[in-house]
């Protein structure tokens, strides 16, 4: 995060989950709170994130939480269409502009997990947002991208492992899908790194 940013400590809603206007807080003090467009340990996880993907392509991937875009528009050279999505208006109207010369690519706003994108798609995007999400609201949101995601298709995941004040942890998240009784998915990627985990899932 950067410096000048003021720590704005997260709020739980009645589900346990962090609320909307959280973000909206965050991005209203700093238009780039992560640092997402300077940082070189952003940059050499979107390396890290892009060289995992299995296939050179993809047909329709979902961006879940997708800030401001900095990873949506390196997502976009492997989507031949690609659906953005996050729960602020702030950060979607910069990635609008980021991606705004990108046919390929849509900035959509959802309330996830009760509101969750329709269609059916073979790449899923869970970049450093699961932990934001009560147990309970986690769990809704892994079955609604089980269902949403096509036979063969792949989701990643990928979240910072240093403490943090959300409701759950990176291996929390990671362990909820990985380690569901009812997953239909497989494990074809698996990367630990100092500061982050990834994993990569294929359905069956």
């Amino acid at each position: 995060m950067a410096d000048d940013t003021p720590i704005i400590e997260p709020v739980l809603g009645a589900s346990g989950s962090v609320v909307p206007d959280h973000f909206d807080q965050l991005y209203a003090a700093n238009a780039d709170p992560w640092d997402f467009e300077t940082s070189t340990y952003e940059a050499e996880k979107y390396a890290a994130t892009l060289a995992s993907l299995p296939l050179p392509n993809y047909v329709n991937g979902l961006e879940l939480g997708c800030s401001i875009g900095v990873l949506t528009q390196l997502l976009a050279e492997r989507c031949w269409n690609l659906l953005a999505t996050d729960v602020c208006a702030l950060a979607l109207s910069t990635a609008r502009s980021r991606c705004e010369n990108l046919p390929n690519v849509r900035c959509e706003h959802y309330e996830l997990p009760h509101h969750y994108p329709q269609g059916e798609f073979d790449l899923i995007v869970v970049s450093e947002l699961g932990y934001y999400f009560s147990t309970n609201d986690l769990e809704l949101l892994r079955a609604s991208i089980a269902d949403s995601l096509v036979a063969e298709g792949h989701l990643l995941l990928v979240h910072f492992t240093g403490a943090t004040s959300y409701p759950l942890t990176a291996a929390e998240v990671h362990r909820s899908f990985l380690d569901w009784p009812d997953r239909p998915w497989i494990s074809v990627h698996h990367q630990m790194e100092k500061e982050y985990c990834m994993d990569v899932l294929q359905k069956r």
